[in-house]
């Protein structure tokens, strides 16, 4: 016997148990800790800037060629992008959770060269860029000044140039960058009316700044081979790229033998300006500069902020005088908030175990041994959890919680079975502990098999649910393993050492409690033997239960993920189409105001010009506020809650009359979706004009906002952009004898924005832009101003060959899987689930969309269609598992039914309970199942175990099945009222992360009560009916007591 080997070496057994804590403890350590594990699909960005262009004419020309080439992208999911009207395009690529987002990278780089040939050549020389898109935001740095003389221009730039690439090198981060694209340029603002009494052209700007604004390199004097010996070698040094603005200033644009020059500074305007000014950010109401800091995968999050925050205080030293630094934004703090939180629910759970075992032993010596088995149990999974590459987050933390019921309950089964047989059989600790271990080891080894066979198995699922449940499952299992190995080495040799024979006469507290517990004893007793008496009504009986868990489990609403309070909550700025930064800016100001003086708040960051909605695409109409609160222990109260703030922000449709804010709650997880809600996508597959697609969301959008079961919908598409229309009249042109080329590039530098090339200052490299000077592009009738030049050098003005008119135009032109479509988010309405929310909109689009039309889902959405419910599978999955392993360990192939029809009941009471609490079927729910299954089975593996055991010593079937239950009724009761306990702190949880908690330990708690307290009493009913089942059709039973004896008994059972 291996018990016997450890009990005979306690040091030995204790010298192991003490090496898997320094193990684990080692790997405490140097684990990460982050909020989830990686479970957000990854995604490669590609990003396309066409200056000048409209939404359309990018998604038309630059959207469109690249994704008819991402189809086909090994582990490709969806693919989505948004055209702009500031000329940006970005095209996001979703992959398979668990691709190597590297080689994904690569294959899209692959693609996208394929793709090249067929871009506008001036989106090729302005770039088109790959990289690997990094949806988990850490921190948001601040740079601030109190000096009037430091501009944001020279903020934005300092941290470019000092802190953004010594910030990048920081262990952990994966990416970082300055908001708004304010890098210097060197900004021509060119004066349309100067030019042309000169009798030039943008193009003869352009044509000179490239001429002159170039690197030419000479060569050497006295390079090899040369004729004869040279005593030197020298380089040849030219004049190369112009960095001053008087270099600039300089350039000449035209010289004539006569010596009259026109340089640039005679028709332009030369700064050292910004290469953009559509965006804005801001902290509590006033200009910063902020710095965006995303997450390496896989990387410490709290090390990384540590490591960002010692960087920070080290440059702090170079500032210059007036510019200060603060972190407005960081993710952080829910993370460390919920992980302490989990923390201390864990210290909570082991207090209120040792209370219960404490309360059932009656031994401070019998409570060490089991108590010990916690430590070792839970630090030694650390681990395993190392070499299997998990992090420490939320759901490894879950998994201990619900682990510290569970270890106990191996060491509980061996020290009750010891004080049994010392107190019943009179033997010495030593002789008693060798005996329970013979009778304990095969439930121990048979509990332990049975838990991990339940977890083990799930981690092969695929997928977000896969990864949810990979983490959690793999944790408890092995903590649970390890439980089973110190049960078997550990607990038996502290027993054979710690217990004593006779603790001497109990206190009254003890001697009260064991007269209750016999009572409650007695009744279970005679309960038993009703149900078995009574077998008709007791079948009746379970199938009605049954049938209720069936309808409980249609009634109860399907769910995703639970909406957590984060820490911050967002507000979308939405201002009417057309509206400039100057009015968005406005509104922005309103939504501070109202956010700075809620007691709730901490920080408030406002960017201007942001489209959240809109996948992150400037746009003058939109702006979002990040709305920071203050810690949870600073507002504990139930009105200082996100959820609060959002309803109180209400108010903001009344207040704010020149636009819209809406303050939506962040997503549960980072990277799915840009809001706590839903995301669809409506496509337009049977081709067709912007217009119509934007008709078609209209009436749907109508729709849906009748229904009371949606809340909060909004749309990215627009058409109510105001816009101007050039029409060239071609024929005129021809005429006049102007190119076709020459009329396009003067409008797309004065009206966009023209990139030249580059220049070198502060060792980095810039970009020369050439733009019209801002007071002659503030009106269409601007359009006059501009001058080309025929194919006889005469000037022509461009209002001569074009004709303007104003017309309404998209805000944004989206795709989705290379079609036309229209992301619509949304929220469940209060009381509704996002699975009946997403059934809803099913339904509408049935009803409302015409043929050529259609939905997707796209983020969370998508993820949680694709997950389904899969808590019927993973049970069944979980049960065909249990029951081979059984099946293995009883060598019988009826027995383990017996044991699995506890599971039901098990799951009534989980349904029951998130039912009353108003809760969902959701993911964690679902993970609570999984537990359910594994600890409704061993409750009844202890008893069916007993059973079996008597019936081979020649005691009757229904002896054997009383006499069982009797045994280990208050084993079963101790062992499952620890773990109620040790989960109650879940169920009540508060503060970060509480949602998540409430909704695993509600539904543990309350199968754990049916499976204690209702299942127990049908479980030896099960044996009895097996076993006989099983003996007569053998012909033969475990042992031959005589028919006479076994009469006896039944007859004895049905008098009493």
């Amino acid at each position: 016997m291996l018990s016997r080997f450890f009990i005979d070496r306690p040091v030995f057994s204790i010298v192991l148990s003490l090496l898997i804590v320094i193990a684990g403890g080692v790997s405490i350590v140097v684990l990460p800790v982050e909020r989830y594990p990686e479970i957000t699909p990854p995604q490669v960005q590609i990003t396309a800037v066409y200056p000048g262009a409209d939404a359309q004419t990018l998604a038309e020309s630059v959207a469109a060629p690249i994704e008819q080439q991402l189809s086909g992208i090994k582990n490709l999911i969806y693919f989505s992008s948004q055209s702009s009207n500031d000329g940006t395009c970005k095209i996001t690529v979703t992959f398979e959770i668990g691709t190597d987002q590297d080689m994904a990278a690569v294959e899209v780089q692959n693609r996208l060269a394929i793709a090249q040939p067929k871009l506008p050549q001036e989106v090729v020389r302005n770039g088109v860029t790959v990289v690997k898109a990094s949806s988990s935001i850490l921190a948001l740095v601040a740079l601030e000044s109190n000096d009037e003389n430091i501009s944001d221009l020279f903020l934005s730039n300092y941290a470019t140039i000092n802190l953004l690439d010594r910030i990048k090198r920081v262990p952990g981060v994966g990416d970082a960058s300055v908001f708004g694209n304010r890098d210097y340029s060197m900004r021509i603002w060119v004066n349309p009316d100067r030019l042309a009494l000169k009798g030039m052209t943008v193009s003869d700007v352009t044509a000179a700044l490239r001429d002159q604004n170039a690197v030419f390199p000479a060569g050497m004097v006295g390079q090899r081979p040369t004729g004869d010996e040279v005593e030197l070698t020298l380089p040849v040094l030219t004049r190369g790229r112009l960095s001053d603005v008087s270099d600039y200033e300089d350039v000449i644009l035209r010289a004539t033998p006569d010596g009259a020059i026109v340089r640039l500074k005679d028709v332009a305007r030369i700064e050292l300006g910004a290469q953009s000014y559509n965006m804005v950010s801001r902290l509590n109401g006033k200009p910063t500069t902020l710095i965006l800091i995303n997450l390496q995968s896989g990387a410490n999050a709290l090390a990384t902020m540590d490591n960002i925050l010692a960087t920070m205080k080290e440059a702090e030293q170079d500032f210059p005088a007036g510019i200060s630094w603060s972190i407005p934004f960081e993710t952080t703090s829910f993370v460390s908030e919920s992980v302490e939180k989990v923390i201390h629910t864990l210290f909570e759970a082991i207090l209120l175990v040792i209370v219960v075992v404490f309360l059932f032993l009656q031994s401070w010596r019998a409570t060490l041994i089991p108590l010990l088995a916690v430590p070792v149990a839970v630090i030694g999974t650390f681990a395993g959890m190392i070499v299997l590459g998990f992090s420490i987050n939320t759901l490894t933390l879950f998994g201990l919680v619900l682990a510290i019921g569970i270890v106990v309950d191996d060491a509980i089964v061996v020290v009750e079975n010891v004080e049994r047989i010392m107190h019943e059989d009179g033997l010495s600790p030593r002789d008693a502990t060798i005996k329970a271990m013979q009778q304990v080891t095969g439930p121990v080894i048979a509990i332990v098999l049975v838990l991990s066979a339940v977890f083990v198995p799930v981690t092969f699922l695929g997928g977000f649910t896969g990864q949810m449940y990979r983490q959690f499952a793999v944790t408890i299992a092995l903590s649970v393993a390890i439980s089973g190995l110190v049960a078997l080495t550990l607990s038996p040799a502290l027993a054979s050492i710690l217990l004593l024979p006779s603790h001497g006469k109990k206190n009254i507290l003890f001697r009260a409690f064991d007269k209750v517990f016999d009572w409650i004893t007695f009744g279970y007793v005679s309960g038993v033997k009703a149900t078995i008496h009574m077998t008709l009504v007791t079948l009746i009986t379970f199938g009605v239960l049954c049938y209720a868990t069936y309808r409980l489990s249609g009634v109860v609403p399907a769910g995703f993920l639970p909406d957590e309070d984060q820490g911050y909550v967002i507000g979308v700025v939405m201002l009417p189409d057309g509206s400039s930064l100057d009015k968005t800016q406005s509104v922005i100001e309103q939504g501070e105001e109202f956010f700075k003086n809620h007691p709730a708040v901490d920080n408030v960051v406002g960017l201007v010009g942001y489209d959240v909605l809109g996948g992150g695409a400037a746009s003058t109409n939109a702006g979002v506020l990040f709305v920071r609160l203050k810690p949870f222990h600073d507002r504990e109260e139930p009105e200082l809650s996100a959820q609060a703030l959002i309803a109180d922000s209400q108010q903001l449709m009344l207040t704010v009359t020149d636009g819209l804010i809406l303050t939506i709650n962040p997503p549960p997880i980072q990277g799915l979706g840009q809001r706590a809600g839903f995301t669809i996508e409506l496509q337009q597959r049977g081709g067709g004009s912007v217009t119509e697609l934007a008709d078609v969301t209209q009436k749907f959008l109508a729709a849906a906002n009748e229904h009371p079961d949606l809340v909060g919908l909004n749309a990215t598409l627009r058409v109510t952009l105001p816009q101007v229309f050039v029409d060239l009249n071609r024929e005129k042109t021809r005429m006049m004898g102007v190119e076709l080329s020459g009329v396009f590039e003067p409008m797309q530098a004065y009206f966009g924005s023209l990139y030249v090339n580059d220049f070198n200052r502060f060792g980095r490299i810039w970009r020369v832009q050439v733009q019209a000077e801002p007071e002659v592009r503030n009106s269409p009738t601007d359009i006059d101003r501009i001058y080309v030049r025929n194919n006889i050098g005469k000037m022509v003005p461009l209002s001569a060959i074009v004709d303007t008119k104003f017309q309404a135009g998209p805000n944004l032109v989206s795709r989705y899987n290379g079609f036309p479509a229209v992301e619509i988010t949304g929220a469940p309405a209060v009381g509704i689930s996002s699975g009946q929310a997403m059934n809803t909109i099913r339904q509408l689009a049935a009803d409302t969309l015409p043929p050529g039309y259609g939905i997707e889902w796209s983020g969370a959405s998508y993820q949680e269609i694709k997950a389904g419910n899969q808590a019927p599978m993973v049970l069944l999955f979980g049960l065909v598992v249990v029951f081979l392993v059984l099946a293995a360990q009883y060598e019988r192939w009826t027995l383990p039914v017996g044991v699995l029809l506890a599971v039901p009941l098990a799951v009534l009471g989980a349904l029951i309970a998130v039912y009353f609490r108003g809760y969902t079927q959701d993911i964690y729910f679902q993970i609570g199942l999984l537990t359910l299954v594994g600890l409704s089975a061993k409750n009844a593996i202890l008893i069916v175990e007993f059973c079996v055991a008597l019936r081979k010593e020649g005691m009757g079937i229904v002896d054997a099945a009383v006499e069982a239950a009797k045994l280990r009724f208050r084993p079963i009761v101790m062992t499952s009222l620890a773990f109620i306990l040790g989960v109650v702190p879940l169920a009540i949880a508060t503060g970060a992360g509480a949602a998540g908690r409430r909704s695993l330990g509600t539904g543990v708690v309350g199968g754990m009560l049916s499976a204690t307290f209702l299942a127990i009493f049908f479980i030896p009913l099960f044996y009895v009916l097996i076993q006989r089942m099983a003996e007569f059709f053998s012909g033969s039973r475990a042992v031959s007591p005589s028919d006479d004896e076994a009469a006896h008994g039944e007859n004895q059972l049905t008098s009493e």
